[in-house]
């Protein structure tokens, strides 16, 4: 009898997720994880921050060691560099330091999502590491995706007209030498976001505003999904679009769960509404 012929293994794109825990899954590494399979790519996941958190609230935080969070980083990348990392929340400035040293010499594309406060409004990121997060971790990443009231806290700026956004969106990317997306969620209107690719170049980039969707983990989610465009090897504006499009679908496919903000609906894509088998019409990934 001849033996089976070897499968010769498939190596797939990856994307590593380094940020807090979400137990409800609505949110963080738990967001990261769903948003990186269903765009079809390998889900690499550090834990930096421990939360007792559900639909309604964050109840407690628990940061975990900085030494041990950089030595996570460390072991994923001397095994494989991920073909694109996304960096969400942090906690404080100790972490944000590791990562930022554990991040040091990585040449793939790193998008930072500047997580500082909770979807109900709990604080997440320290105050003093706002400056370490400037100074140390930014000059590393590729895009920073900032929302209105943390994109206020980085420039000091009141920020609700778009002709201020976009000021400050050329202002942050030639302060921190890296491109800057500033969301419109918290705004008025279309969910439009400014693109800010170095001083030079700055787009805005509109989808229809989606009433009665999840919004608990919508950052997440975003962030995510553009690290997985450029880890498919796709431009930033390109990544940025895709990613909008996708957040778009997952928010106006709206699920229940818990009994308060609805998560984003990671599984828009592969499943019907109630979950259970693949939507008509709708590709895997």
């Amino acid at each position: 009898m001849s033996a089976r012929p070897t499968a010769r293994p498939f190596r797939p794109r990856s994307v590593l997720s380094i940020a807090g825990s979400d137990p409800s899954g609505g949110a963080g590494i738990q967001a990261d994880i769903k948003t990186i399979v269903t765009h079809g790519l390998y889900a690499e996941a550090v834990p930096v921050v421990l939360t007792a958190q559900s639909t309604t609230g964050v109840t407690a935080v628990r940061a975990l060691d900085p030494l041990f969070v950089r030595q996570q980083i460390e072991a994923v990348l001397d095994d494989g560099m991920p073909n694109a990392i996304k960096v969400g929340m942090l906690g404080d400035a100790r972490t944000v330091h590791a990562v930022a040293v554990a991040l040091d010499s990585v040449t793939s594309p790193i998008v930072l999502d500047p997580v500082m406060l909770s979807s109900s409004g709990a604080p997440l990121l320290a105050p003093d590491a706002i400056s370490v997060l400037v100074e140390d971790l930014m000059p590393h990443v590729t895009l920073v995706t900032p929302n209105i009231p943390e994109a206020e806290r980085l420039t000091g700026l009141e920020l609700r007209e778009a002709g201020a956004r976009e000021r400050a969106a050329r202002a942050l990317a030639r302060q921190l030498g890296c491109s800057v997306l500033i969301k419109g969620g918290h705004a008025q209107g279309q969910a439009a976001d400014c693109l800010a690719e170095g001083d030079a170049r700055c787009v805005w980039l509109e989808q229809e505003r989606i009433a009665g969707g999840g919004a608990h983990g919508t950052g997440c989610a975003l962030s995510t999904a553009i690290a997985c465009g450029l880890a498919c090897g796709h431009a930033l504006e390109r990544s940025v679009r895709d990613a909008k499009a996708y957040l778009t679908g997952a928010l106006a496919h709206p699920i229940s769960v818990g009994h308060g903000t609805a998560p984003v609906n990671h599984l828009w894509r592969c499943t019907g509404r109630t979950g259970g088998q693949r939507a008509e019409g709708q590709p895997v990934a």
